[in-house]
């Protein structure tokens, strides 16, 4: 069997894609325990083992410029994942749009899908819960959905260059696949409940019900297995 050529980042790119992610994800304040536990087991299982988290600082548009170099791919590939983050919970908020857009300027891109994305931005000060309410009358980031869009026309849809854009993601380095893998669940969670002092202050559905490009999720991590699988020849049960 011939041995397949693997893209690989350099160290620098790896570690300044990381700062770029979590630059994104205390962007908005809700790096929860659970949120740095994770990031902590990617960086150290599979991007750079030689990271700590705790090492790791948020990083200026300039800085990761610099660091990711002039490939577009590159570029586009890390605001792909950038993206993919923010909407792990089906909310995009403005403080994720803000961080984002400065990257895509530093990075010398124009994305017109992030443009229609914004159209889904979730302000607190606009939009009112579909879910529960929290007790303290508080609408809770996490039980709200991406803010629908209208169509022009009734047959359109309006996120098709957002799935288009995410869909062509390119996965070429075993780290960023198995990043993937662990990043994005194997299934839908399930709904659950949050509870404070014994009593539940709000209710989360699934996140397929909340996230209307669930399904560019899955695919990117379906595909993200078969290149590990196909062409890393690695044994991918551990992600199922």
């Amino acid at each position: 069997m011939a041995s397949v050529a693997h893209f690989h980042y350099t160290t620098e790119q790896i570690q300044a894609w990381l700062r770029g992610l979590l630059t994104i994800a205390w962007a908005d304040g809700q790096f929860d325990p659970e949120e740095q536990e994770l990031m902590t087991q990617l960086t150290q299982d599979e991007l750079a083992p030689a990271t700590d988290l705790g090492e790791l600082e948020v990083i200026s548009p300039h800085e990761l410029a610099a660091a990711l170099g002039r490939d577009k791919h590159t570029a586009e590939n890390f605001l792909r994942t950038a993206v993919m983050m923010a909407l792990a919970n089906g909310v995009y908020s403005i403080e994720e749009a803000k961080v984002i857009n400065e990257f895509v300027e530093a990075l010398g891109l124009e994305i017109q899908a992030l443009k229609v994305l914004e159209q889904t931005l979730y302000d607190p000060d606009k939009h009112h819960c579909e879910g529960e309410v929290l007790e303290t009358g508080v609408c809770s980031a996490a039980a709200s959905p991406l803010s629908p869009v209208r169509p022009s026309h009734p047959h359109s849809d309006v996120l098709e260059p957002v799935r288009h854009w995410l869909d062509g993601m390119d996965i070429k380095d075993p780290r960023v696949a198995r990043f993937v893998c662990k990043m994005i669940p194997p299934q839908c969670p399930f709904e659950r409940d949050i509870k404070l002092f014994g009593r539940k202050i709000v209710h989360i559905p699934p996140m397929c019900k909340l996230n209307p490009l669930y399904e560019q999720l899955v695919g990117l991590r379906f595909r993200s297995l078969c290149y590990l699988a196909d062409d890393c020849g690695e044994d991918v049960s551990q992600y199922c």
